[in-house]
């Protein structure tokens, strides 16, 4: 696991050499085990490594055995030496036993239906110095980030914006544009970043810039997407089903566990990373490690039960537990290591318990995915159920369910949470996907909202979303989610995963995310991942024997933090003081007394804001860390929100 950057310029560029490394020096969290340049007339690639495969072979940039292309490569590819006997079949000769030679003699055999033979994650670049092209590639699912930026003289790429922005060709500023979808989601699911001018790869893309071209413009090209469930179902039993899920989750955690230094697994306590768990502690010789972390209010907490699957599989268990000043002192600079503002409570979460684990391994496998596979999160199951009964809501006058919806906001014989839940049900919402379940289960602020609360117009807040919503127009209504979630949610969550770890310096794998068995998922019929109350059916079933039924069956928590009782803390006061700052980005975007108005409703508890509040602050100080003229280059030296206790751990 490593980080990348580079540039390439159509005219030649005094000074390359520094800039490179300025460029590398901002990401060298993702390899402090080495680096390495590669400069030409056009081309300049650099590279940070974290050793696991090949440690004492795997230098980059590393080139072919002629020295014409250099690639440069971010990942793992799992099958990388079931690929290689072909190659040297064809000619190729290796000079080590790593994965990244493979891609680059995969490249020179396959050009870019290279990347449909890789199974893995990745993001790379590989320039052509005798066909002066650039080609770069991202995985499927977007495990790996791989950002750019082209004015039509100079392409800069790297696996963090942060080592993007250091190229004196791009200016930092906000992408206006982006901050209704921002403020709606917390994230862009598309490929535009809250950076103006700087685009991210989407996953399964590859982007090919040919220097030749009298007019040189990147061509992107999608190579893989999840398929239809027309083109890949099959009829099984529910039985053949199951053990079916259960195989194919054995071989991809059993494939994950290719490397050349210690490794271990974030555990939730939930039946994803314990499912995982289960499986590597049947498989490792030797002890596995399992991390994780909690918090000392124990209703969000789950140590415990991390710690119950800990005992009953046998692991070597380590916990960490954080708290508000530990959490919000932590924000900045987490902030800095995402590039954009935190979309999630969790990521801070997870960076403490990345923190804990590179104290022992090198690499950690994860849970994430299933739900987005399975179906499990609870949203899925409401919105069935809401649009099941907005369909018989729908003949009362629209004028009547109007009057109820606005009565059910306004009521004072509810109180905020109760009002909130009934909001969230098909009485409180139009029959529409945007109402009843973005603006439902997504959106801090719907458009309406933000009508008020922003200088801009809220258009295209749910482009990107419906875009991927309306492709699956014949698929059914779980179908549908799923699909939509695979393409914006998770792409998230997934570069949670990627910058949270290695912000430490360690490397996540995603087994429940290998691309065959997505699309195995994509086939499965709507009955095996919802059924009744159960959700993840499949996979509970497949979990059987290897899990007590306790912790299959368990009640999911979602990796939840108090911070909705941190806001409401005394000491929460800087906080509301950093988001009414005059100096701040808000103060340039936001209405003051609207801003006001929520915080002081929020604070006496005649709304529930939560979230309103999260992407606010997120905001805030990411304009604080990015944009003010002051911005540091380092999280050394970020502010801090709060002072107080410093994180406790124990294993």
């Amino acid at each position: 696991m490593c980080g990348i950057a580079g540039f390439v310029t159509v005219e030649p560029f005094a000074g390359a050499e520094s800039v490179l490394r300025r460029m590398m020096d901002s990401i060298r969290h993702r390899g402090p085990d080495d680096s390495g340049f590669f400069h030409d007339s056009a081309a300049h690639l650099g590279h940070r490594r974290l050793s696991i495969i090949d440690v004492a072979g795997g230098h980059q940039p590393m080139s072919n055995e002629d020295g014409s292309r250099w690639i440069v490569y971010n990942g793992e590819v799992f099958n990388h030496a079931l690929l290689r006997p072909e190659l040297e079949g064809a000619g190729h000769r290796y000079a080590t036993r790593c994965d990244t030679e493979t891609i680059l003699h995969a490249y020179e055999q396959y050009g870019a239906d290279c990347a449909r033979r890789l199974r893995g994650m990745w993001a790379f670049a590989i320039w052509d110095q005798s066909a002066q092209k650039l080609f770069c590639s991202r995985d499927r699912l977007g495990k790996k980030p791989l950002y750019y930026y082209w004015d039509g003289r100079t392409f800069v790429f790297g696996s963090e914006i942060k080592a993007v922005l250091e190229h004196p060709a791009v200016s930092i500023a906000l992408e206006e544009a982006s901050l209704p979808e921002y403020l709606g989601f917390g994230y862009l699911s598309g490929e535009r970043t809250l950076f103006r001018g700087v685009r991210k790869l989407m996953p399964g893309h590859n982007l090919v810039l040919d220097l030749r071209q009298p007019t040189p413009e990147p061509a992107i090209e999608c190579y893989w997407d999840v398929p239809p469930p027309a083109v890949v179902s099959e009829r099984r039993s529910d039985s053949e089903w199951i053990a079916e899920t259960r195989r194919r989750v054995e071989e991809t955690v059993e494939m994950r566990l290719m490397s050349d230094v210690p490794l271990g697994m974030f555990l939730s306590g939930g039946l994803d990373s314990s499912m995982i768990a289960a499986i590597m502690k049947r498989i490792v010789n030797g002890p596995v490690k399992t991390f994780s972390v909690g918090y000392a209010e124990e209703q969000f907490s789950e140590l415990s039960f991390a710690s119950q699957v800990s005992a009953a599989i046998g692991t070597e268990h380590y916990e960490v537990s954080v708290g508000m000043d530990d959490f919000f002192n932590a924000l900045p600079r987490m902030i800095w290591h995402e590039d954009e503002p935190i979309a999630w409570p969790s990521s801070v979460s997870l960076y403490f318990v990345s923190k804990l684990a590179a104290e022992q391994v090198k690499v950690v496998l994860t849970g994430e995915g299933s739900d987005e596979l399975f179906g499990g999160y609870e949203r899925y199951r409401w919105n069935l159920i809401n649009t099941r009964a907005a369909g018989l809501y729908g003949w009362m006058p629209h004028g009547l369910r109007s009057f109820i919806r606005s009565r059910l906001g306004t009521t004072r014989l509810l109180n905020a949470r109760l009002r909130n839940k009934i909001l969230h049900t098909f009485a409180g919402r139009e029959n529409n996907i945007e109402s009843l379940f973005l603006d439902n289960f997504y959106c801090a602020f719907p458009a309406q909202e933000q009508e008020t609360l922003l200088s801009l117009p809220p258009s295209g807040m749910y482009d990107s979303y419906l875009q991927y919503w309306n492709a699956r127009r014949g698929d059914s209504l779980l179908q549908r989610m799923l699909y939509a979630d695979q393409k914006t949610y998770l792409i998230e969550l997934l570069m949670k995963q990627d910058q949270m770890s290695m912000a430490c310096s360690i490397e996540s794998r995603v087994p429940l995310l290998d691309h065959e068995l997505v699309e195995f998922a994509a086939g499965m019929p709507d009955h095996m991942k919802i059924r009744g109350g159960t959700q993840k059916y499949v996979l509970k079933k497949a979990a059987e024997g290897l899990l007590p039924a306790d912790i299959i069956y368990r009640k999911k928590m979602g990796f939840p933090t108090p911070l909705r009782a941190w806001l409401h803390h005394p000491r929460s006061n800087a906080i509301y003081s950093a988001l009414q700052r005059k100096d701040g980005l808000l103060a340039e975007y936001i209405d003051r007394g609207e801003l006001d108005t929520l915080i002081d409703r929020h604070r006496r508890h005649h709304v529930e804001a939560t979230d309103k509040v999260w992407r606010l602050l997120n905001l805030q100080l990411w304009g604080d860390v990015f944009l003010a003229a002051n911005r540091n280059p380092s999280p050394a030296g970020l502010p801090l929100l709060l002072e107080g206790e410093a994180v406790h751990s124990a294993s």
